[in-house]
């Protein structure tokens, strides 16, 4: 990121005297474990030039909005919309929000590099795999398809606080938390990486950036698409829709009040810059949204246009086109 800041240079000026009437102000951003890298890197660098300090936590989607919507934090980054449940708590606490989209995922399901047998699963047998009815009963490869060796599976996978989770279950089985629940469980993808690397007959679950930060020790199955074509996750496939259904956005929702607060004002509009906003989502591997994007969430910003767009929880097949037609 070094190469880069003689390029941020003039936007962390203008940040830096945007906050300097608090300088020692905090801003609080808290959420998505997968959305975290994100959050950190702009973090990170808003508070190389400036005196104000941004604490970034991890408490999983579900985790933040609980914090976010009880006015505790000023930013929540998320893998999924807003709830319903989640929406009538931020009204009863009088707290008003800005969905911003910030990048696209793609969920990878992913083995050790030695499991030479899962290469291409489809949709259904990711389902049986995962499905509650499967608890205690599918615990072993052959289970799944006969050809896979009669080997113990051990599964790992996101919290159920985490939107990851929610979106995952949402786009197998069609119910958001509706799993097994015999399986190694975590907020940090980084135990995933750990369980999955060490077990030639674990399977997993995590966000692109994970996968691609350790692909020395992972590998990422594909999906069989309708079109009998395998599929895997990577930045091309999740921006052009391709791998389905395990694409999809993700979001940061600020606090439309904290905006009132300059430093608060300042780091959002650094985020939305376009310049900013893509080379950062793409430096720490995810898919970055068109410059249009970020132009469309700086005005959501100006124009403190609350609420949002979907109806409540995980969708699947929500494309970049799709977000772009938000209004």
């Amino acid at each position: 990121m070094t190469t880069y800041r003689s390029i941020l240079t003039v936007s962390i000026l203008s940040a830096t005297l945007a906050v300097a009437a608090a300088a020692r102000e905090v801003i609080s951003i808290d959420g998505s474990s997968t959305v975290f890298p994100i959050s950190e890197a702009f973090a990170e660098e808003f508070q190389i030039e400036t005196r104000t300090r941004v604490t970034v936590g991890l408490s999983g989607t579900g985790g933040g909005f609980k914090k976010f919507c009880r006015g505790e934090t000023d930013f929540t980054g998320a893998s999924r919309p807003i709830r319903k449940g989640e929406l009538e708590e931020c009204r009863e606490n009088g707290v008003e929000f800005i969905e911003l989209p910030i990048a696209m995922d793609a969920l990878a399901n992913v083995v050790h590099p030695d499991n030479d047998w899962a290469q291409c699963m489809t949709v259904d047998e990711l389902r049986r795999m995962w499905e509650p009815e499967a608890q205690g009963t599918i615990t072993n490869w052959n289970q799944i398809r006969d050809t896979f060796p009669d080997a113990p599976l051990r599964l790992f996978g996101a919290g159920v606080d985490s939107g990851t989770y929610d979106y995952y279950t949402f786009a197998l089985t069609g119910v958001e938390h509706y799993s097994r629940g015999d399986f190694t469980a975590t907020e940090d993808d980084n135990v995933t990486v750990q369980g999955v690397s060490s077990d030639r007959n674990a399977f997993g679950f995590l966000g692109l950036a994970y996968l691609d930060e350790n692909r020395s020790r992972l590998r990422a199955v594909t999906i069989r698409q309708e079109d009998g074509s395998c599929v895997g996750p990577s930045v091309e496939t999740a921006r052009d829709g391709s791998y389905q259904p395990l694409s999809r956005p993700l979001f940061m929702y600020v606090n439309a009040s904290a905006l009132d607060r300059p430093a608060v004002q300042a780091y959002a509009d650094y985020m939305m810059d376009p310049e900013n906003g893509v080379f950062l989502v793409e430096e720490v591997g995810y898919v970055p949204l068109p410059e249009e994007a970020f132009e469309m969430g700086r005005a959501k910003i100006k124009a403190r246009k609350t609420g949002s767009y979907f109806d409540g929880g995980s969708e699947v097949g929500v494309m970049i086109e799709d977000l772009l037609a938000i209004e």
